[in-house]
Parts: C-alpha cells; structure tokens; sequence
C-alpha cells in the first residue's frame, strides 16, 4: 500500500503500469556529433533490440551537437522512416546540454542516454531502467568497472578511468564505481528537480549529476556491463580529463562552501521508512548513544584521574571508590541533562539515587576485576592495575547505558497524536507518515483513450503531469539551458 507523502516532498516513487502505449515510457537519447557513418546502423540496431525485447513502449531520440556533416540528415531520415524515433538539433556543442536540453523536454516517465557506438552489449538495457520503471531507484548507471563486468579495452583508457574514480572517491567521497559509462537512466520527476542544479554542459555533466543525486540521498543503481572499447573514438582523452579536473574541483568547493541547495533534494521522493513513526520503535537510540559515550570518555578520565590522586595516600581498593563515587554522580547528572535531555530539578534525587545503585553495580565489576588481579599477582604494576581498571570500565559503561535508558531515564512519551486509540490492539505494530501535504489529489486512473498517467499530485514545484508540461516549469539559472531550437508539436526539431 501506498503511504501518502511527507510534508514538502515530491510524490512517492511508483512502479509505472503497464497500460495505454501512447506515450513512451522510455525516452533513449544518443548524443552526437559528425556520426554520419555510425548513426543509422547504430540507431536501427538499437531500435530492432528495444523492440524485441522492451514491454513498454519506448521512443530515441538522435540529440545532435552542432554537426558540421550529413549528420542531422540522417537523424531527420531515420525519424521519418520510423514513428519511434525522433531527431532535435542543437546549433552548440556538448554532451551535457544535448541531454539537459532533450530530458528537460521529453514526456517520457524514464530517460536515458548513451553512447553512438554501443560500446555497451544491449542486454544491459532492461536492467538499467527496470528498477526505475519499479519504483526502486532514482537513477541507474553502467558500470565498466564492477566485478562481474566483462571489458575490452586498453590499457591507457583502463588506467585513466581507473584513475579517475580514484580521484572522485577521494575528493567527493563518491561510493558509485563509474562516473563516465557513456550508459546511464533517470527517473524524469527526478531530472526535473536535479538537472536546474548540474552546471556542466560538457563531459563532466555526469559525474555532476551522480555527485549531487549522491550527496542528496538519491538511490542510485549500477549494472554490471559488457563493454567493448571503440579504436575510432573521437573523444580527446586530455582535453577531456582536463576539463573533468575543473569539475571536480568546482563541485568540491561548493560542497565545501555550502553553495549548493541540496536540501532541496534531500530525501525528496516519498516513502522513505526513514520518516515514518512506528509505535513500540525506540526513539532517539543513536542521538543517546553518542552522547552517553561522550560523557562516557569524559568520565572515564576524570576517573583515572581521581583514582590517581586518591592512590597518593589510600590502597587501590579505597581510592577505586572514592573515585568512583565522585564520577558517578558527575555521570549521573551530566547524563541526566546531555544524553536523555531531562530538565529542571524534578526527579533528580531520584535520578542520583538510582545513578547509584548504577554505580554500586559498577563498583562491584571493577572491585572485582581488581580482587582477581590482586589474587594472580602479589604487588601487580600501577599501569596494570590501570589497564584493568580501564577494562572493566568499559563493560561497567555498557551495563550503565542499558540501566539508564530502561530503569534511570526510561521514555515515558511513546504516546503521540499518530499512536493508535486505546482500542486498537497493543501488539499491533502501525507506520504512520507524517502529516500528509494538504491538497494532495489521488491519482487520476487511466481511462481506455488517455496516457498511462494523468495528472501527478501537486508538488512544491507546480503541479506535474508525467507526460505533459508543467503548470510552473522550472526556470533553469543558465543562460546555456534556454537555446533550444523551434519545436514541433512534440517538443521535438525536425
């Protein structure tokens, strides 16, 4: 079942139905530039492999950057020889913008690129965009790189990408194995919201994009490919890893600066469990445990510190529960206010009493580690008696936390507004979302004549329809986004 949106987000992730075949599910785009020998042949193979195999009905479109050859006639002979095939003009270069320009005005619910030379074996296509078209994943990519990959290619090319992700996990901490596989998807309600954010309109344009989706919680599968390099390639290896250096410094800078607006991404397609409340779930475990093992270190020093001082003049038992008792009630009170967030002085003699019987519990674990190493050695060194101290400690500071958070400092607030009524069954387990966003239409179903979507719900961004254009379209901050060239009446150039 489907759990309505959280306040501020975009709709939930979908599985996309299987239903009326008029609009594509899948938009292909292959950039490219002077390929007047490969794009037929290339472009049909794809076509006669998307339609033996895909389910849902698909559309390519040739993205062509400013050919200087036959090119853009070719693309335009394709696109009148079959109905599925679409060709746009852009009169500037780019890979980047080829593919901002082309997703930005493609109806299609699932959108994807690659390369003219289908260096990519073609039965890694249904993988990528299958956990898109479910609902699982925002984006899919290829990977050259993944164990189960099979590649062909040289040695120079496997060094430089290689090298490259090296370079990106180091940097920008990026987890994805290959940010250049020219074979890559997108969900389009995703690519609305993250492309205004992607200045690249080069080569860098996707590592950009995978950086961001990445550092805002997007989900982003990988597919394993079959990859064979192709000798005539006409991409310029230093120029091209010149200009992915400049991007990767720029993007690290504005994440270092906090120039980017990723909140605006964070976690923004729905049914994420991470937001939901879940009655009998503990509240807030991570928040305490860092703050239990903060106060925890800090009492652990002044311990030591205490028990070296009382040492001075006292035998080691004497001085391990003067110690002890100093920094347990320091403890107490320093748990009591940082870690479970108890104010006021209600409850606090309580609260110390039972901090401790607590420290009573401790005073025996360590009293008791210190009798067995009394026992094994008649006069044991000072530092040992510190590391066993220090050891018992920490099994003393486990037990204390458990003691804490179920006896000292129990929640007593797991009744809220979203807990079910008393008459509902106790054992019952319920996930309620947050507050709905008010105003948020159901999806309309689709009738015999209409898309396999109709209108999807009302967003912060304008209300959206998956296979039209938005009532409040998205003002790209680029002069770069705003060159496209006459359309016709689907938003393509012929």
């Amino acid at each position: 079942m489907r759990t309505e949106p959280s306040p501020g987000t975009l709709p939930a992730r979908e599985h996309l139905p299987a239903g009326h075949a008029g609009t594509p599910v899948l938009d292909v785009v292959i950039p490219v530039y002077n390929e007047e020998k490969d794009l037929q042949p290339c472009v049909l193979r794809l076509h006669e492999h998307l339609s033996r195999t895909f389910p849902y009905a698909f559309r390519i479109t040739v993205a062509d950057n400013a050919s200087t050859d036959t090119t853009p006639l070719v693309a335009a002979r394709l696109a009148a020889e079959l109905p599925e095939i679409r060709s746009y003009r852009l009169e500037q270069k780019g890979r980047g913008r080829a593919l901002r320009t082309v997703w930005s005005a493609s109806d299609a619910p699932v959108l994807a690129y690659m390369d003219v030379d289908l260096s990519t074996d073609l039965n890694a296509l249904l993988p990528l965009v299958a956990p898109l078209i479910s609902g699982h994943s925002d984006l899919a990519i290829g990977s050259r790189l993944a164990r189960s990959s099979r590649v062909v290619r040289g040695a120079k090319r496997e060094f430089i990408s290689r090298t490259y992700n090296l370079i990106l996990r180091g940097s920008l901490q990026a987890r994805f194995s290959d940010a250049q596989c020219g074979f890559k998807a997108i969900r389009r309600d995703v690519a609305q919201v993250l492309l205004p954010l992607v200045e690249d309109t080069g080569w860098f344009f996707d590592t950009e994009m995978l950086v961001l989706a990445e550092r805002a919680g997007l989900r982003i599968h990988e597919v394993p490919v079959d990859w064979v390099d192709d000798p005539d390639s006409t991409v310029h290896i230093v120029k091209t890893a010149t200009d992915d250096l400049k991007g990767v410094w720029r993007v690290g800078r504005a994440l270092a600066t906090g120039s980017l607006t990723l909140d605006r991404l964070a976690r923004p397609f729905g049914d994420d469990p991470r937001d939901r409340e879940i009655s009998g779930v503990p509240k807030g475990l991570a928040r305490q445990l860092i703050g239990f093992a903060v106060v925890g270190v800090l009492s652990t020093l002044f311990y030591l510190v205490l028990y070296s001082g009382f040492r001075t003049f006292s035998g080691s038992q004497i001085a391990n529960a003067l110690a002890l008792l100093v920094s347990a009630v320091a403890n107490t009170a320093a748990n009591r206010r940082l870690t479970f967030g108890v104010r006021g002085k209600g409850g606090a003699v309580r609260h110390q009493a039972q901090g401790l019987v607590v420290f009573g519990i401790g005073l025996a674990l360590t009293s008791g580690s210190l009798a067995a190493l009394n026992a094994a050695a008649t006069e044991p060194a000072h530092a040992t008696e510190l590391a066993v101290l220090i050891v018992a400690n920490l099994a003393a500071t486990v037990l204390r936390f458990l003691l804490f958070r179920a006896w000292v400092f129990p929640d007593r607030h797991d009744t809220s507004p979203s807990t079910p009524s008393s008459s509902s069954s106790p054992s019952t387990v319920v996930a309620a979302h947050t507050p709905a966003m008010p105003n948020v239409p159901p999806t309309v179903p689709a009738g015999p004549a209409s898309p396999v979507y109709a209108t999807a719900p009302r967003t912060p961004y304008g209300t959206q329809s998956l296979y039209g254009t938005a009532d409040a379209p998205y003002n790209h901050d680029h002069d770069h986004d705003h060159d496209h060239p006459p359309r016709n009446g689907n938003g393509y150039a012929r």
